[in-house]
């Protein structure tokens, strides 16, 4: 039965992050403003992860952690329009590159806010990663791309802030705070947006995106931690880092730079290694207290 449980798990984590991973290039396809995109794809997830909530009678949850859930919430909505800004403003590649060291931040926050302590093996991560990221921020691929890479850098810190945030409140219900960031994203976006403007294939894509790929993909990955360990799960999200370069590298020809490529391949090989020893002494602990359940 555990095996069942993981092999679930496994498919839902895999299959979550593969329709992640297509974020970029739908984004590239819907061709217009990147205000407009953040609209409709907040407008359109708030609408479908709104009524499973209500289905679910998830929206009770939030009484219980009303500020902490609101504060999810906005940076949720935070991340997605910065997503958005980074994709509109420099290559995919560069930005999921940036993105993978999210786990880095939060870790670095949770020393800070939370008082936890930061291993060395993560203080070594985080050092050999800034300067992988520099090859990415200064490579020659870099060029005219410096806005698009901080924001990609600041939604990085803001992934990292709120699971930081969710591990500090763990009652927290994820899908109920991603229908309220894609709404408040798509209320900040709509005075700069222009969401009538656009022609039938474009609106497609948005719907594509809004209605069908964030939101499984949101589900499957939320739901996959039910059987497998966070640590775990956060892991495969590098595989979104490869694959959404590869769909706009191999549909829409948007090479990546090769600073950006040893960039890349410098921080996901660091941020591996660094994942699978956490995971090595986290199963060692377990074997060695198999009835301790750590905070």
């Amino acid at each position: 039965m555990q095996s069942n449980s993981y092999q679930r798990g496994l498919l839902m984590v895999i299959l979550g992050v593969v329709f992640l991973s297509f974020d970029g290039l739908l984004i590239r396809l819907a061709n217009t403003d990147g205000w407009t995109i953040v609209f409709w794809r907040g407008f359109l997830m708030f609408c479908v992860l709104g009524v499973l909530c209500c289905v679910g009678s998830r929206l009770a949850t939030l009484s219980s952690n009303p500020f902490s859930s609101l504060a999810s919430a906005l940076l949720l909505g935070l991340i997605s329009s910065l997503f958005v800004l980074a994709v509109m403003n420099a290559k995919v590649a560069n930005v999921v590159v940036i993105l993978s060291t999210a786990p880095l931040f939060a870790a670095l926050f949770s020393r800070v806010f939370l008082g936890e302590k930061v291993p060395r093996r993560t203080l070594l991560a985080i050092v050999i990663c800034m300067l992988g990221m520099s090859l990415v921020f200064m490579g020659e691929g870099a060029r005219g791309m410096l806005v698009g890479n901080l924001y990609a850098l600041a939604a990085a810190a803001a992934i990292g802030g709120n699971l930081t945030l969710l591990r500090r409140y763990p009652t927290i219900d994820p899908m109920t705070v991603i229908a309220g960031g894609g709404l408040l994203s798509a209320v900040i976006a709509l005075p700069l947006a222009s969401p009538l403007a656009l022609d039938a294939e474009r609106y497609g894509v948005l719907a594509l995106m809004g209605l069908v790929q964030m939101p499984l993909a949101t589900v499957l990955i939320n739901s996959a931690t039910r059987y497998l360990p966070s640590t775990e799960v956060a892991l495969f999200y590098l595989v979104e880092t490869a694959l959404g370069t590869l769909w706009v590298w191999w549909m829409l020809n948007e090479a990546p730079a090769i600073s950006t490529l040893l960039g890349g391949a410098v921080v996901i090989t660091v941020l591996v290694l660094h994942a699978w020893m956490g995971l090595h002494l986290e199963r060692q602990r377990l074997r060695l207290y198999p009835g301790f359940v750590g905070k």
